[in-house]
This record gives C-alpha cells, sequence and structure tokens, in this order.
C-alpha cells in the first residue's frame, strides 16, 4: 500500500485574517474585562439652575404685584383728584340756636326726668354736592359724663348751597340723680352758666350729580354753653362750637 502525506501548497494564498473587529463598535477595548459589563459612573447632577430659576419666578411676581398695586394708587388718586377738581366738596355746617328745656324734673326716688326741644341749623355750602339724611340718627345732651337726653333727627334731603333748619325733641331719664342735682346747682352758682355738651351721630349718603355713593356716618360735637336748666324756661345760649367730621 502507498501513504500518503498531505503536503502544503506553495502557491496556496496565507490564510486570511479576520477583517471584523473582536470588539464591538462604540466599546473600546480593556485588558481588564468586558467593557460592556463595566459601570460608567457619571458626575451627579447640579441643581443649581433650578433654584435660580424658581428664584427668579418669585421676585418677577413680586414686581408685577407691586407694579399693579401702584398703578391702583395713581388711578385712584387721580380719580379723586379729577372729582375734586369738578365739585369742590365743602364741609356742612351746623349750630344750635336754640335750646327749650320742657322738663326738668327731680322724682322722689332720686330720679331725674328731662326733655328738651333743639334747633338746629344745617347749611350745606356746596354747589354740586347734595346730602341724604337717612334713618338711624342719634342725638344726645349730656352734662359731663351723663346722658340727660336723647332722640333722633328726622330724614330728608338738603340739596345744594340750601339751610335747613331742624328742630328735635329729645327726652331723658337719669337714676340716683342725687349728686347730680348738686353738681348742677353749684355749677350755676359759681358761674352762672352750665356747659353742655350735644353728641350727633348722622348715617348720610352724598350725591355727587346724579351719582349716589355709598352711607357714611357724619360726626358732630357741640360744646354749648346755657345760662341755667329751669324747666318750661327758653335757655339762652351762651356760646355754641362744633365740630364735625365723618366715617365709614
Amino acid at each position: 500500500m502507498k501513504k500518503i502525506h498531505p503536503v502544503s501548497d506553495p502557491e496556496a494564498l496565507p490564510p486570511a485574517h479576520p477583517t471584523a473587529p473582536l470588539v464591538p463598535r462604540g466599546s473600546s477595548r480593556s485588558e481588564h474585562g468586558d467593557p460592556t459589563k463595566e459601570s460608567v459612573t457619571q458626575p451627579p447632577l447640579l441643581d443649581t439652575p433650578r433654584r435660580k430659576k424658581r428664584g427668579s419666578c418669585c421676585c418677577r411676581c413680586v414686581c408685577y404685584t407691586l407694579l399693579v398695586i401702584f398703578l391702583l394708587i395713581v388711578i385712584v388718586g387721580a380719580a379723586v383728584g379729577i372729582l375734586y377738581l369738578v365739585f369742590r366738596p365743602k364741609l356742612p355746617d351746623y349750630n344750635i340756636d336754640r335750646l327749650l328745656l320742657t322738663r326738668f324734673t327731680f322724682n322722689q326716688d332720686s330720679s331725674l326726668s328731662t326733655a328738651f326741644n333743639v334747633t338746629i341749623t344745617a347749611k350745606n355750602p356746596n354747589e354740586k354736592i347734595g346730602i341724604y339724611y337717612e334713618d338711624g340718627s342719634r342725638i344726645s345732651v349730656l352734662y359731663m359724663q351723663t346722658r340727660l337726653s336723647n332722640g333722633s333727627l328726622p330724614k330728608f334731603y338738603q340739596g345744594h348751597e340750601n339751610t335747613t333748619i331742624i328742630f328735635v325733641e329729645m327726652t331723658g331719664y337719669t337714676r340716683n340723680a342725687t349728686s347730680l342735682m348738686a353738681t348742677l346747682q353749684e355749677q350755676q352758682r359759681l358761674t352762672e352758666s352750665i356747659p353742655l355738651r350735644i353728641r350727633v351721630t348722622q348715617p348720610v349718603r352724598i350725591k355727587l350729580g346724579k351719582l349716589k355713593l355709598m352711607e357714611v356716618k357724619f360726626m358732630v360735637r357741640c360744646s354749648v354753653s346755657v345760662d341755667s336748666l329751669a324747666a318750661n324756661n327758653v335757655i339762652r345760649v351762651r356760646s355754641s362750637n362744633c365740630k364735625f367730621r365723618f366715617r365709614l
């Protein structure tokens, strides 16, 4: 038998080397193992830009709010200024003209019964403003801290540049008036006059042209000096000083 041994062919081409990379694309070679299995450490995300954004939004909201408030103040101020220039408002004037004491009785139970008739002159000096005197008024006569009589003003409308005379009836009842009577008599003996205070609280509504505004309260405070307090006697008013203010 003839044995045949393989012989290398001198004309055969050398073995071809692999042309494709052994490592997948997008990965890097590593001598310490498979790079696809290694964990990659990423730097921590910073919140600084987000905080700056929130802070800028808050500052922007505060600026817008202050701007709106400033514009409202400017608009209201301009409206008030225009109304003042158009209507030229003036405060009304009040005066106590006459004070009649129809009852001044010291009762057996040491109480005091009083009744006053008061004549008040109210002047509205405004050319374009009217005054509505509404219900719910209160007028009081006081000696020191003691309220002698109470009453109320009638409901009426006072037109432009108008003078109105108001008649008011008031009654009162004071308990334990012994010391009060002694003080009144001593006051009249020493000074020949008695200081009284008249307090008026009057709800009103102002009319500007054809516009009727919201209700406010007139507060009138008068200091009156009279010659005496005797029943069924016209009390002579020696001096009268009234102050006026209003509130919402």
